[in-house]
């Protein structure tokens, strides 16, 4: 893993690029993909211990084979929210517990994954009517065919995207072999832990912690801390009702009302709104289109309130539930970290330039650009193109050249890039003055 993250003085040991986002002292007061969020989830059926990647298309098409459920099942609701905006997910199964097996001699039947959906899963054995001497093994997931295979011997079973069969010898007809033993075991700060783990490895634009516990709470924002800080990896986070007072943590403040359903339940649609909200876009104003019921009932005291402490909140506008305003948690304004790092498509534009900068420096000039005028001119270009481009998709404006400077650093190989933007932003409030003549 190549360098990265904030610095104060020039003293990195590591190779890479070091982004420092700051605001201008002012009297007063290669474009990367969005789309992607990263969730644990708590599953009875999915891939163990592993992160596993899922497009929109994947889940529409595949959601039985991945998550055990047809797409339009209840137990896949809050995938659905998910993916009502998201393009992609990078998904780590937090639930732990047993895998269900079954056996009639001489086959034995075991899930494929850890979960009580395998508990569903059903094997029936029939003799095959044109041949007699083969067996027609059919695997069930409920009502659900999933394959049948034709054999003489138990031995030349294959796995399947739901079972491995294990034996040796001549198939035994049965009418229904039901697999049991299949448990789902909710998660632990272990589990929270090791998906931590394993997605710092895998990009990603929103992480979603959809929990209500102030352990895993305080962990998410933890880790969000340190990877946009030290290791200079740019996205945001949403958690459930925490006053984190951070750009890089979004607090959501609303309940969702739905029987049974988690309060927090609403962070599975937030973070896929805001990973897929584009660079030069806000969530401002946007309606809510999921299955839930929030909880909107605030007054307009209320509402104030909540957005000056920092809390995304829903509020009903009529008949539709809309995002009332695109801001995070950070409230602690300061000269160096203004007003400006609270709205969320203000740190969208800083998120995003700083970590396409990132990547270009790191994969087009690192280790194979002279550090020379010549080569820090070439870098300059670079980067006033790709801020000329984000003024054409009018996420910034009134880029000027010559104020871009890339001068060399205090050691041989170290390069200093001052940047300054201006970030646009929605229209988000009108003041009418209507003069009578």
């Amino acid at each position: 893993m190549n360098g990265g993250g904030t610095f104060v003085v020039e003293n990195k040991v590591l190779p890479g690029a070091y982004v420092n986002v700051v605001s201008a002292a002012r009297a007063v007061t290669v474009f990367g993909d969005r789309g992607t969020v990263a969730l644990p989830l708590s599953l009875d059926w999915g891939v163990d211990g592993e992160i596993f990647e899922v497009t929109t298309e994947d889940f529409q098409k595949d959601s039985l084979k991945i998550f055990g459920y047809p797409y339009t099942d209840d137990k896949m609701k809050n995938l659905r929210e998910v993916f009502k905006n998201a393009i992609s997910g990078v998904f780590y199964k937090v639930t732990t517990g047993a895998k269900a097996t079954g056996t009639t001699a001489p086959l034995t039947a075991t899930a494929k994954y850890k979960g009580t959906r395998g508990n569903d899963i059903k094997i029936v054995v029939a003799t095959n009517i044109d041949n007699p001497g083969y067996f027609d093994v059919t695997t069930y997931l409920g009502s659900n065919k999933i394959e049948t295979q034709t054999v003489q011997t138990v031995q030349s079973l294959v796995a399947n995207d739901f079972v491995a069969f294990s034996g040796t010898g001549t198939p035994v007809a049965t009418a229904g072999l039901t697999l049991t033993g299949g448990t789902t075991v909710a998660p632990t700060g272990t589990e929270f832990q090791a998906f931590l783990a394993k997605a710092e490895s895998y990009d990603f634009n929103t992480l979603g912690c959809p929990s209500s516990d102030t352990s895993t709470i305080d962990l998410f924002i933890a880790f969000t801390k340190r990877l946009r800080d030290e290791v200079g990896v740019k996205f945001q986070t949403i958690v459930y009702r925490k006053a984190a007072d951070y750009e890089g943590v979004i607090n959501l403040e609303n309940a969702v009302t739905d029987a049974g359903a988690d309060p927090y339940s609403l962070v599975y649609w937030l973070a896929g709104a805001d990973a897929a909200c584009p660079v030069n876009k806000t969530t401002m104003n946007k309606i809510y289109d999921g299955e839930y019921t929030i909880d909107t009932n605030y007054t307009q005291p209320q509402l104030t309130a909540a957005l000056q402490a920092g809390k995304f909140i829903f509020h009903k506008v009529k008949t539709t539930v809309r995002v009332l305003k695109d801001i995070n948690s950070f409230v602690s304004f300061a000269e160096l970290k203004n007003s400006d790092f609270a709205e969320n498509q203000t740190m969208r534009v800083l998120d995003q330039m700083a970590n396409d900068e990132a990547a270009l420096f790191n994969n087009y000039k690192l280790g194979n650009t002279p550090n020379d005028d010549s080569g820090r001119v070439s870098f300059w270009g670079d980067i006033v193109a790709y801020n000329k481009q984000m003024q054409d998709i009018r996420a910034i404006q009134n880029v000027v050249s010559e104020n871009i400077k890339v001068t060399k650093g205090e050691a041989k190989n170290s390069v200093r890039l001052y940047n300054p933007v201006e970030p646009v932003n929605a229209m988000g409030t009108l003041y009418v003055t209507i003069v009578v003549i």
